[in-house]
C-alpha cells in the first residue's frame, strides 16, 4: 500500500502557511519527492529525507527548495560517511539553477543526475515520462508499480499527451493555476480545473487532485469546475494532506 503526502500546492509563490508545488510518494518503505519549491522542504523534512527526488522542471517554485535538500543532505547524511549522492531526475537546467544557487559543493557532488526524459527504474516504481506544453521544458511524470499508478503533470497546458499521461492512474495530480481561460488564440502553457477535470476524464484516472493553484484562488470554485468535467474522486491538494493509495 501507499501515500502521497502534499508538501505545497500553490503556484508561482506561497500564500502564508502554504508552499509551492511538492509532493511525497511512499511505497513499501520507498519515498520519492516530486517537485520541490519554495518553501515545501520543511515540510518534507517533518518525514525524514527521501530516497529519490523527481523535478519536472526547473521554474523555481518547483525546484528552489532541492538546494535546501541537497543542504541538509550534505550536513546530515553524506558529510564524512561518503554516503552516495541522492539520485535526482530532472532537466539539464534544474541543475544549471542549483547551482547558482549554491555552487559548493557543486549539486553534481550531492545528487546523482538522471534525464527525466529517459524511461528509468526508481525503487518499486517505473518511471515514465511526457514532454507537456509549458514555458520551459517540462515532463509530466508517471509512476507505476503492481497495482499502483500515479502521474502528475508538473506545469501544463492543455495537450492530448495528458490523457496517456494519466491512463488509467489510481492518482492523477493535475496543474490548475488558471482562474479564467486566456483570450482564444493565446499560447497555453497553465490549465484550468475545468480543464484538468476535462483531462483527467479522457484519461479514465480513478481520482484527480487540483494543485498548482495561483494565490488567492477560490479551491473550492475550482473542485466544483473540476467535478462538472469529471466523474471520479475530485481532491483538492492541501499542505500536509495524505491520500492512502
Amino acid at each position: 500500500m501507499g501515500e502521497l503526502t502534499v508538501l505545497g500546492s500553490c503556484g508561482g509563490f506561497p500564500e502564508p502557511g502554504r508552499a509551492c508545488a511538492g509532493f511525497l510518494l511512499s511505497h513499501n518503505g520507498f519515498r520519492v519527492v516530486l517537485d520541490l519549491g519554495y518553501g515545501a522542504a520543511s515540510r518534507l523534512f517533518a518525514h525524514g529525507l527521501p530516497d529519490a527526488v523527481v523535478v519536472t522542471h526547473e521554474h523555481p517554485d518547483h525546484c528552489a527548495d532541492v538546494s535546501a535538500l541537497g543542504r541538509a543532505w550534505y550536513y546530515t547524511v553524506q558529510a564524512g560517511s561518503g554516503s552516495p549522492r541522492l539520485p535526482l531526475y530532472c532537466t539539464p537546467g534544474t541543475l544549471r539553477r542549483l547551482a547558482a544557487m549554491e555552487p559548493r559543493p557543486h549539486p553534481s557532488e550531492l545528487f546523482e543526475v538522471h534525464d527525466l526524459g529517459a524511461p528509468a527504474d526508481i525503487g518499486p516504481f517505473r518511471l515514465t515520462t511526457h514532454e507537456l506544453p509549458h514555458y520551459l521544458p517540462n515532463f509530466g511524470v508517471r509512476l507505476t508499480t503492481p497495482g499502483l499508478t500515479v502521474a502528475y503533470t508538473g506545469d501544463t497546458g492543455p495537450s492530448p499527451a495528458l490523457a496517456d499521461l494519466g491512463r488509467d492512474a489510481d492518482l492523477f495530480i493535475c496543474d490548475a493555476t488558471l482562474r479564467t481561460p486566456p483570450a482564444e488564440g493565446e499560447p497555453r502553457f497553465l490549465m484550468t480545473a475545468a480543464e484538468a477535470g476535462h483531462w483527467a476524464e479522457r484519461a479514465g484516472a480513478r481520482r484527480l487532485m487540483l494543485t498548482h493553484f495561483w494565490p488567492g484562488t477560490d479551491r473550492e470554485a475550482a473542485a466544483a469546475e473540476a467535478r462538472a468535467e469529471f466523474g471520479g474522486e475530485v481532491l483538492v491538494a492541501d499542505e500536509d494532506l495524505t491520500v492512502a493509495l
